[in-house]
Formats: C-alpha cells, structure tokens, sequence
C-alpha cells in the first residue's frame, strides 16, 4: 500500500497497516543501514521518513496503539520540535532502553518484527530475553515493511568508487591486508568480514560517495589468511582505473552476491566484529556450517593510528581550514549586526569560504549553524522551516567541517551578536577553561578516554553546570568525522563509557560545552593528536595531546579574571600559533583583523 505524499501520521498508519497484514505487533525502527552506520545514505533514512526525526541517532518502536522514539540527551529538544508529541511518545537514552520499553508495553504474546540487517546480535538476544517476560516474540522479517510503504524510496547512490592514492594514505592496500592476514594467523582464523563503510575504505585505499559528507562506497569484504580480498560491491561503480589499483589479489564481486558467498565459508572460522557487524551476516555464516569469532574488526584500531602522512595531511588541512574559518568570523563580526543574516545564509557564507580553498570535497557533516535558542540544541540542523535570523544579542554557535583529501576538520566557535552578557562570558570560559584542561592534560599511555572526561567538566560543575555529550570523538583521516574506537565521554553520555586505553597518534575532538535551553548554546571545539609526552624523572610512558585545529577563539566571550596565569599563557599561545601559521594564507585586512583577535589576553 503505497502512499504518494503522506503526513507522517499517515506514514504512521501505513506502517501499522502493513504490519497487520503481515501478522506483526509492532516493529523496531533504528536509524542506521546494513553496515551499523552513523550516518546512513538517503535509501536507508527510514527513521527520518517515519517521524521526521532530523538527528544523527535514535530508534523508534510501532506497536498497534503506542509508538515510541528514543534518542539521546544531545537530541532531547530537537526531536520534540520536530516529532508531533499527539503520535509519539519521547524516551530518553540511556535512561531506558528500547529492549526494556518492549518488555514494558508489548503486549502479551505480541509478535514484534526486526530487521535482522539492521541490529546487532547483542541487541537480539536482549530484545528477546526482554519480550520473552511478556511471552511475546522477536520476529525477523525477510523485507523492510517500511520499504512496502514507503513510495518514493530513494535509491541506493550510483557514486563511483575512486581510488585513493598510496601517497595521501601513507602505505599501500597490500601492506594493510598482509597486517591482517597476520592478524588472523594469530586467531588461527581463515578470514574476516569487514562490513563497516569506512574499514573497507581504509584497507583497499578506495573512497565512494554512497553516503553523505563520507567518502564510502556500499559494499562488503572477505579478506583472507593469504592476504587477498573478495569485495562485494555494485559492478557499476568500479572502472578500469579501480581494477588496476585493486590489482589481483582483490577479486571483485557484484554485492548482491555477498549473501551467497557467506553460505560458502562452511567449515571455515571467521572473524566478525559483533559490534559492527548485523545480526544477519551471523546468521548466515552459521546457517552455512562456518565457526563464527566475535572479534573487533581488525581495522578499526589500526584505522585509529594515524600514520606520517595522514598526520601531515591533517596539518595542512587544518591550516587551510583555518584559514576558511577565519574569513568566516570576521565576516560574521562584520555583516551579522547589521541584521539580514540568518542560519542558512550564515551556513552558505562558510562553504563558500571554504569551496574558494579549491580543495573542498565535501562537508563532513551537516553543519550545525544555530543561533540564539537553537544553540541550546547541541546537534540542532537548520532547515528552511526553522531557518532563524541572527539577531544582536544572541550567540551564534557554528559546528562545521571539510572533506579535503589530505584530512578531515571538525571545528566549532561561538560569536557574539553584538554585546554578551556576564553570565554569556562565565560560561564561555568556563568553558574554555574545560577545553583547556583536555588540551594540557598529560596522563598515562593506557588511560581510558572516559578517565579524563571529567576534566572538562569540572569549571562548570563547580558552578552546579554541565553539559549532555561526550567530550570527544575520533575522527578519520579523508573518511568519517565520526571515528571509534577512542571517545573521551563518561559512561551516561551517548556511546556509553570511552572503555578505549588511548594510544599515542590516535585523533580526537576537544568540544567541551554549556548549553542554556531557549537561550542560548556554547562549544568549544578543536582537534587534537595524541603523543607522547617525555616527563624529566617520569618513570612511566605518558601521553598528552597536541592541538592541531587552527582558528581564533573568540576573545570578547572570555574572562580573563577567571582565567589562572597557565591558563591565560594556554590562549595566547595557541592564538599565537594561529596567527603564525595562518597570517601566509590571508589578505592584508584578514590579518590584521587576525592579529586583533590573537592578541595577548590581558590580566
């Protein structure tokens, strides 16, 4: 039953609809696709279809007379601007689970439906130890009802895959395989599944344009205990030039054999990475007579280690990043008191600056550009309809970043519109002081990312203040600016604990903040690189972490008084390295008005 242009309350009733017709109670919608991406192609945004849900995370449960959708404290307002409360109930993460909420509300003998490529094992056999207290069933269903209902379904993307040159990624797909195949030597494994978009991207030295703002194709692969590689991928995307760069110890397969292909492994141990890989891909290993090892894909650690050249690449996009960055804030000083201005003109100015680079690929997300109350929406996306002016006496946050080929930048700032008031400036640089205490922080090689996150977070507890995320993410190098396994988060705070030890050359965000619903939003956000750190009569190896983002941070927002003397040398320090590695990329007038916002912060 096709709708042409349904409400989402009609799109709610269709789904209903087709359940019953296929004998379901209800059906478990998560916001991700076959491969358990953050951030997914148009073809598989059914969550955003269905509720009109607009963020990056959450899940959403239909059962016959309640539905129900789950997101995370970073989405706590934006769902309920953007979600009709008449149709949908708002549940919190992890303050319940979606697995717990079934046990509550199914009812008795319900038959709940699940895509088994979209969830984990791990999430099954919760759901069904959950559903299974109210003698109701998990139901695997071999075809989306979403996809039934849903008429206008964008198609999966016909992006080419484009090689990615051995120089930029700093060693060659051979060396990568043979490291795993020695990996797997080790398990006495025969072979590995790697379902996750950006390890498949990372071990061949491919990119794709499959999925918005991250440059991967859809696809699968086999790597072997020979080091070669069976990759599934749709045949129209790879080219002559491709072949060639794959060479033939990668045998290229249509994707829609992968399927059949697992069913071959029979007898064979495969690794499987329980956390990134579906439900279904260990069913029909198994199914097949395969012996299936729940082991972390052996390319999200090595992935995490940047190597030479992906950390020079960085450096240079970061300059030029930063460069972008800074004609931005001063155009915003300039042009947004005068009134005209709003979130999407704003957004469109910074990509502008940003394409005259003449190395922009892409963005690496959508860009966070939020004024005023928006700012109090940490992952707020700016939409024609909510579309604000930037007016003075607001602050206006912008959380945006590059695709460059060289590097992938994540930077957020604050401005403000005219005059701030006191209490903007406390917690601006109780924010800052945050911010710095990561930046400075010095800890043994080993410590969990979830270990310093308190860091962060005591300037503002000691003014009774916090703030609802995860201090930091990895971040790739030319792939996801969203990159595991390093997070420095605490263990309430989306993603669970940062469980990770932190080893020198792994790339995080630094993005403390302080957020004042229906006022306004403050972040604070740079890359930084872990290295090591030689402590004169130290007897442990310690880390610390270099800055690599560069851009002004606002100085009419700060506080000195509230600053210590270290604290104070920290901002004048980075800001001096800003205008050193900056001032060659800018005009004349850009630098001056650089060197004003780098100036000495004044006791």
């Amino acid at each position: 039953m096709a709708l042409a242009d349904p409400s989402y309350a009609d799109r709610l009733r269709a789904l209903r609809a087709e359940l019953a017709r296929r004998q379901l109670d209800g059906f478990v919608v998560p916001l991700t696709d076959e491969h358990m991406s953050e951030y997914v192609g148009a073809y598989a945004q059914r969550l955003a279809w269905l509720t009109g849900f607009g963020g990056s995370a959450g899940t959403a449960v239909v059962l016959p007379a309640e539905a129900a959708i789950f997101v995370d404290g970073r989405y706590t307002l934006q769902v309920r601007e953007q979600v009709s409360a008449d149709h949908w109930s708002f549940q919190q993460v992890p303050d319940v689970s979606v697995a717990e909420w079934l046990g509550e509300h199914a009812p008795q003998g319900a038959r709940i439906g699940y895509d088994p490529w979209l969830h984990t094992r791990a999430w099954v056999r919760q759901a069904e130890q959950a559903l299974a207290d109210r003698g109701a069933t998990l139901v695997p269903v071999d075809a989306n009802p979403i996809d039934a209902v849903w008429s206008d379904k964008p198609a999966p993307s016909p992006a080419k895959l484009v090689t990615y040159s051995d120089e930029l990624a700093g060693k060659n797909s051979a060396a990568k395989r043979a490291e795993i195949a020695d990996w797997l030597e080790q398990r006495n494994a025969d072979a590995v599944v790697l379902s996750a978009l950006d390890s498949i991207a990372w071990v061949l030295n491919v990119r794709g344009g499959d999925v918005d703002h991250t440059p991967v194709a859809l696809a699968y692969a086999l790597v072997h205990r020979d080091g070669t590689a069976d990759l599934f991928v749709a045949p129209e995307k790879v080219d002559d030039a491709v072949r060639q760069h794959l060479g033939n110890s990668v045998r290229v397969h249509d994707r829609a054999e992968f399927v059949s292909n697992l069913s071959k492994l029979g007898g064979k141990r495969v690794a499987v990475d329980p956390e990134r890989a579906v439900a279904a891909i260990f069913d029909r290993l198994e199914a097949g007579g395969a012996k299936t090892l729940a082991l972390r894909d052996p390319v999200v650690l090595a992935k995490a280690l940047k190597n030479d050249r992906e950390i020079a690449g960085h450096r240079a996009a970061s300059i030029r990043d930063g460069a972008a960055i800074t004609r931005f804030l001063r155009w915003v000083e300039t042009e947004c008191p005068k009134g005209g201005q709003t979130e999407l003109s704003a957004a469109a100015k910074l990509l502008e600056f940003r394409q005259a680079t003449g190395a922009l690929v892409d963005t690496s997300f959508s860009t966070i550009s939020a004024t005023g109350a928006h700012g109090a929406i940490p992952h707020y996306h700016v939409t024609e309809e909510s579309n604000a002016p930037i007016e003075p006496g607001q602050l206006f946050l912008i959380d945006s970043g590059g695709q460059y080929l060289d590097g992938t930048t994540d930077i957020t700032r604050v401005m403000p519109i005219g005059e701030p008031t006191p209490e903007m400036r406390d917690r601006f640089t109780r924010v800052l002081r945050g911010h710095i205490a990561i930046a400075t922080a010095v800890f043994p090689a080993g410590t969990l990312g979830g270990q310093i996150d308190a860091f962060a977070r005591r300037p503002l507890w000691e003014a009774g203040l916090d703030y609802p995320h995860g201090t930091g993410h990895g971040i790739g190098a030319y792939l996801s600016v969203h990159e595991g396994p390093q997070r420095i988060a605490a263990p309430n705070y989306p993603g669970g604990a940062a469980m990770e030890p932190l080893r020198a050359r792994m790339m995080l965000s630094n993005e403390p903040g302080y957020y004042k619903a229906g006022e306004y939003g403050i972040r604070i956000e740079n890359l930084v690189l872990a290295v090591e750190r030689d402590i004169p009569d130290g007897d442990r190896p310690m880390l610390g972490f270099e800055t690599m983002t560069l851009a002004p941070i606002e100085r009419t927002l700060i506080d000195p008084s509230l600053l210590t003397a270290d604290e104070r040398a920290w901002v004048d320090g980075y800001h001096a390295r800003v205008a050193e590695a900056l001032g060659p990329e800018l005009g004349a007038d850009e630098r001056a008005w650089l060197a004003l916002k780098c100036a000495p912060l004044q006791a």
